[in-house]
C-alpha cells in the first residue's frame, strides 16, 4: 500500500502536485476534463429542455386544450414556476435568475468555489423554465453549470484560489462554446465578463475548455451556426450612417429591459408571500403574454431567424419587443432560471428589424434588407445590456457564420456599449451585485478597497530623483532600484513632479539629451493621492489615466511627499481585504453549523432609535461572554471592532448564551435610551485588524 493510500490523501491531486509534473499540464489536463464536463452539461441541459419542452405543450397540453382551448398556455409557464419554485429555494438558491453575476461573485470573492449541487439545480430548473415557456435563454445556465463543474474539479484536486477561480472561468468558457457552437465567443465571454481581464496566463486554459467543450457538444448535437441567415452586406456607406443610429437606439432601449427587469425582482422580493410561489405568479404573467404572444414564450431562435430573413411585419415587430423584454422581466424577475443572453438577442432582433423595415422604406435603393439591421441590432442590445462589446461581436459572427456584415456590427455595437455606460454605470450583470454593496472592476470587488486608507498601503520610504540630475544619474537610479517611476524633488525637498522609464527613452532620442535635466522630463501636472482617502478612490484616479503609481501628499501642503502608491501596494491591500472578509464568512458559516452547550447565533438588523444606533460596541453593554462575529454595513462585512459605530439597518451578528439572546436582540430592537455599560466590552474575532473610528458609507473590512 502506498504512503499516499496509507494516509488517506486523494491519490490525484497529490500526483497533480508532484514536482515532476508542470503547472501548464497540471492545467492542460485540468481545463481540458472542464471541457468535457461543460459539454456534456451542454448536452444535458438541451435535452431537459427537450423533454419538458415535450411534457408541457405536447403532453400536459394535449391534456388541457380540449378543456381550457387556447387559454391553457397561460398555465404552462404558471406550473413550471410552480415547480421551480421549491428547487431553487430549498436546494439551491444560486440557481435563481440568470446565473452569471453569480459566478462574476464567486471567482472575485471566493476563489471560484461554487457549491457542486448548483450545477445539478440550475440544470433542472433551466429546464424546466424554458421548457414551459419561460421566456430565459439556455446561455447563463450552461455558464453556470460549466463554472461549478470547473469549480468541483478544482476543489476536489485541492488546488488554490486562483486555479479552482481559473477552472470555473474555464467551465464558463466551455459552457457558452458548447450551447452555441461558438468556441472563440466562449473563451472570450469568460475573459471579457467573467474574469474581467485578458492575460496569458488565463487565456491557453479557457481556449482550451472551450474547443474541448464544443468538440464534445458538435459529436452529439451536430455542427454549424446556430442561426440561420441569408447572405447580406453592406449595399451603400450611406448605411454606415443608418447603423451608428440603430447603436444610438440599442444603448436605451436596453437599458429599458435591464431597469424593468430589476424593477420587478425588487417587486417580487418584497410581494408577501411564500418565496418558492413567486416563480409560479411570474409564470403566470408570462402565460398571459403568450396567449397574446405566442412567439414570446421560450428562447425563441425560431422567431429570430424569421427576423433575420426578413419575414415579419413592422408591427409585429415592435409588439414581440415589448412583449419580450415585459416576458423576460415576469420571468426572471419572480425567481425563474435561465440566461437574458437569447432574450437579449431576440430582443435586438426585433428592434433592428424594425429600424430596419423603416430605413428600407425610407431608402430603399441604399439599405440592405431589414435582416441585416436585425443581426446588427442583436450585437448592439446585448452589447449595451451587458457591456461585453467584444463577445457580442464575435458570437454573432460564429452564430450566424456570415463575415460580410461586420463592419456595421462593429460600429453599432460599439456605439452602443459607448452610449449605455454614459446612461448607467452598470451592466445587467455587475448591477445584481452592486445591490448587494458589491461593485467589480476587472474582476475586483473595489469596494472592498472602501475600508483601507491609502496610508496603511502605501510605500513610505520610497527613492526619488533630484530636479537637477542629469540623465546619466537618473539612469543610475533606475538601475540601482529597479523602479519604473520615481517621484522628482526639488533642492528644498519638495515634490515637484515624477519621471519614468518611458521618459527616459524619449528623452535618449532628443537632440544633445547630455543637456536635459530631471526637470525638463518629469511630469508636474500630477494626480496625487492623500493618506486618509479609502484606496479605492485612487484606484479609479490610476485607471482612467492608467496611471501605475501616483504620489501621496498631504492635503495642506500638497508638495510634502509621504510615499508612493503603487498597483502593487493595491493589489496587496485587496488581497489582504479579500482574505479578512473570507475569513468573516467562513467563521460565520462554521458557526452556524457548531452547537455549543447553551449557546446560540443571533442575527439581528438595527432598528432606527434603538440603543445600538449611534452608539459604538463597546458603549453597548453587551451580555457578558458575547462574542461579536460580523457586522454589514451597507452590504459590506466589517470585522467588530469596540470603536466601530452601529448605524440603523446595519446587520449584527454574535455568539450568545442561550438565556442572554432576548436581551441581546432588545439592546438592537428597542427605541429606548442605552443603559450604561454595566458589562465588559465583548470579545471581537479581530485577528489583529485595527480599530476603526467609525463606519462611513461604503466602507468594507479592515
Amino acid at each position: 500500500m502506498s504512503e499516499e493510500t496509507r494516509t488517506g490523501n486523494p491519490p490525484l491531486p497529490f500526483l497533480l502536485g508532484r514536482p515532476q509534473v508542470s503547472e501548464e499540464v497540471t492545467l492542460l489536463v485540468t481545463s481540458s476534463v472542464v471541457g468535457v464536463g461543460a459539454g456534456l452539461g451542454a448536452i444535458a441541459l438541451r435535452w431537459l429542455i427537450s423533454f419538458f419542452t415535450r411534457l408541457s405543450f405536447s403532453d400536459l397540453g394535449g391534456l388541457l386544450a380540449p378543456v381550457l382551448g387556447r387559454f391553457h398556455v397561460i398555465l404552462l409557464p404558471a406550473l413550471g414556476g410552480l415547480l421551480v419554485g421549491p428547487i431553487v429555494y430549498f436546494f439551491a438558491q444560486e440557481a435563481k435568475g440568470h446565473g452569471v453575476p453569480e459566478i462574476m461573485a464567486a471567482v472575485a470573492l471566493k476563489g471560484g468555489r461554487i457549491r457542486p449541487r448548483v450545477a445539478l439545480a440550475k440544470s433542472v430548473a433551466s429546464g424546466i423554465t424554458i421548457g414551459s415557456g419561460g421566456s430565459a435563454g439556455a446561455e447563463g445556465p450552461i455558464a453556470q453549470i460549466g463554472a461549478a463543474v470547473g469549480s468541483t474539479v478544482g476543489q476536489l484536486l485541492k488546488m488554490s484560489d486562483e486555479r479552482v477561480a481559473n477552472l470555473a472561468a474555464c467551465g464558463a468558457a466551455g459552457g457558452i462554446a458548447a450551447t452555441f457552437n461558438a468556441p472563440i465567443a466562449g473563451a472570450l465571454f469568460a475573459l471579457e465578463l467573467i474574469l474581467g481581464e485578458f492575460s496569458a496566463a488565463y487565456f491557453g486554459t479557457v481556449v482550451i475548455s472551450s474547443v474541448v467543450a464544443s468538440v464534445v457538444a458538435n459529436s452529439v448535437l451536430g455542427s454549424g451556426p446556430i442561426l440561420k441567415v441569408p447572405a447580406y452586406s453592406l449595399v451603400s456607406p450611406f448605411e454606415l450612417l443608418l447603423y451608428l443610429l440603430l447603436g444610438l437606439l440599442a444603448a436605451p432601449a436596453s437599458l429599458v429591459f435591464v431597469r424593468l427587469l430589476y424593477f420587478l425582482e425588487d417587486k417580487f422580493d418584497d410581494a408577501k408571500m411564500p418565496p418558492y410561489l413567486k416563480p409560479a405568479l411570474g409564470g403566470l404573467g408570462v402565460g398571459l403574454i403568450g396567449l397574446v404572444l405566442p412567439a414570446s414564450l421560450g428562447a425563441g431562435y425560431g422567431t429570430m431567424e424569421q427576423a433575420l430573413a426578413s419575414k415579419l411585419s413592422l408591427l409585429l415587430m415592435v409588439a414581440l419587443l415589448v412583449g419580450k423584454i415585459v416576458a423576460t422581466s415576469l420571468c426572471l424577475g419572480s425567481g425563474g432560471s435561465g440566461g437574458i443572453f437569447a432574450p437579449s438577442l431576440y430582443m435586438g432582433a426585433m428592434l433592428g428589424g424594425t429600424f430596419g423595415t423603416l430605413a428600407h422604406l425610407l431608402f430603399p435603393s441604399l439599405t440592405a434588407a431589414p435582416g441585416a439591421y436585425a443581426i446588427v441590432g442583436m450585437s448592439a442590445f446585448f452589447a449595451g445590456a451587458a457591456r461585453a462589446p467584444i463577445t457580442s461581436i464575435i458570437i454573432l459572427f460564429e452564430m450566424t457564420g456570415d463575415y460580410r456584415i461586420i463592419l456595421p456590427l462593429m460600429l453599432a455595437t460599439v456605439v452602443s456599449t459607448t452610449l449605455s455606460q454614459h446612461l448607467q454605470r452598470e451592466s445587467i450583470y455587475t448591477l445584481k451585485l452592486a445591490r448587494r454593496g458589491i461593485r467589480l472592476r476587472q474582476g475586483r470587488d473595489v469596494d472592498i478597497l472602501q475600508g483601507i486608507t491609502v496610508a496603511e498601503v502605501m510605500t513610505r520610504n520610497t527613492d526619488a530623483a533630484r530636479s537637477d540630475w542629469p540623465l546619466a544619474r537618473l539612469e543610475r537610479e533606475f538601475a540601482r532600484t529597479r523602479h519604473h517611476g520615481l517621484p522628482v524633488l526639488d533642492e528644498q525637498g519638495q515634490l515637484v513632479g515624477i519621471v519614468t522609464l518611458q521618459d527616459l527613452e524619449r528623452a535618449r532620442a532628443a537632440e544633445h539629451p547630455e543637456q536635459l535635466t530631471v526637470a525638463d522630463l518629469a511630469t508636474k501636472d500630477l494626480v496625487v493621492a492623500y493618506p486618509d482617502e479609502p484606496v479605492a478612490l485612487p484606484l479609479r484616479r490610476m485607471g482612467a489615466r492608467d496611471l501605475g503609481r501616483l504620489p501621496v501628499v498631504e492635503r495642506s501642503n500638497p508638495r510634502q511627499l509621504l510615499g508612493l502608491l503603487r498597483r502593487q501596494d493595491i493589489i496587496k491591500a485587496y488581497d489582504q481585504a479579500l482574505f479578512s472578509r473570507r475569513l468573516v464568512t467562513s467563521t460565520a458559516d462554521k458557526l452556524r453549523l457548531v452547537q455549543l452547550p447553551r449557546t446560540q447565533l443571533a442575527e439581528v438588523e438595527v432598528a432606527e432609535g434603538s440603543p445600538a444606533a449611534g452608539n459604538t460596541v463597546a458603549k453597548m453593554g453587551l451580555p457578558r461572554d458575547c462574542v461579536l462575529v460580523w457586522i454589514q454595513h451597507e452590504g459590506q462585512t466589517i470585522m467588530p471592532h469596540g470603536d466601530v459605530v452601529l448605524h440603523a439597518g446595519d446587520q449584527v451578528a454574535a455568539m450568545v448564551r442561550t438565556e442572554q439572546v432576548e436581551r441581546f436582540l432588545a439592546l438592537f430592537r428597542d427605541a429606548r435610551p442605552a443603559e450604561p455599560p454595566q458589562a465588559e466590552p465583548p470579545m471581537a474575532s479581530d485577528n489583529g485588524a485595527r480599530a476603526k473610528q467609525s463606519v462611513t458609507p461604503g466602507q468594507g473590512v479592515n
